[in-house]
């Protein structure tokens, strides 16, 4: 049951708005002010250090969303989004955000949003975080964001050769080097475009703009060679998926 005072952060790259959300939670009361972020890469590591109950958290800022700092921070605090643009309501709900506030916003609309966040807390269980993974990771991407220690990378999908399942985990070669992402092979080619990406082994999934040519090693034994030389399994049904993305019968 959480009687204490919610630990809030405040994320937004307008100064002025950041001081305003600020006087508004401290006149909601119950609230602690866990810190401010002026932008995404900020929050990622303020919600590492400072473990915040709540983020109020804007959407559109440079470099990292706020879609993106919730795909880096995994679920955890209960997200209130706050901002100018009403175009991501429908995405932000499908991401179990508490609330969704429209700048200008008033104190009571705020407070109200608040006391959502605190009943979503003392009723939240692991099946919702795992909702929220599930959402976020359900959207076809433009850029595959990585996690590591307090660095954020963004690789931009067209820079990915090919990636690789490694349990839990997948591995990520992009632009002569290797990023571990904790992400499952399934999900992340869910996200990306068929259409330029093809899973052609249990454990690889290609770039097809990266594919030179396919060797036959021996009978039904395949090779994808890329066009740096790396060589990767090609499974019989990674195969038939191939030749099926190349349009071949």
């Amino acid at each position: 049951m959480i009687d204490r005072l919610l630990r809030v952060l405040v994320v937004d790259d307008e100064a002025l708005a950041r001081q305003v959300a600020i006087e508004y939670l401290r006149g909601c009361g119950g609230v602690e002010i866990a810190g401010e972020c002026a932008n995404g890469y900020e929050a990622v590591k303020a919600v590492s250090e400072s473990v915040p109950d709540i983020l109020l958290l804007d959407v559109q800022m440079p470099k990292l969303s706020g879609f993106d700092v919730l795909e880096l921070v995994g679920p955890g605090p209960a997200v209130i989004f706050a901002t100018a643009h009403d175009d991501y309501a429908l995405r932000a709900f499908d991401v179990h955000a508490v609330d969704y506030l429209l700048k200008p916003f008033s104190q009571a609309r705020l407070c109200d949003a608040l006391a959502r966040a605190r009943a979503r807390l003392i009723a939240r269980d692991n099946a919702s975080g795992d909702a929220l993974r599930a959402a976020l990771r359900a959207v076809r991407i433009e850029r595959v964001l990585v996690r590591d220690g307090g660095k954020v990378f963004i690789i931009p999908v067209d820079t990915l050769d090919y990636a690789q399942a490694q349990d839990d985990y997948v591995l990520l070669r992009t632009q002569g080097r290797s990023l571990l992402k904790e992400q499952t092979l399934g999900s992340l080619a869910a996200q990306l475009d068929p259409l330029r990406f093809v899973r052609i082994h249990r454990s690889y999934l290609i770039h097809l703009a990266r594919l030179a040519h396919v060797e036959v090693e021996a009978k039904d034994r395949r090779v994808a060679v890329l066009t740096d030389g790396t060589r990767l399994p090609v499974s019989r049904s990674g195969h038939q998926r191939l030749s099926a993305a190349l349009g071949q019968a």
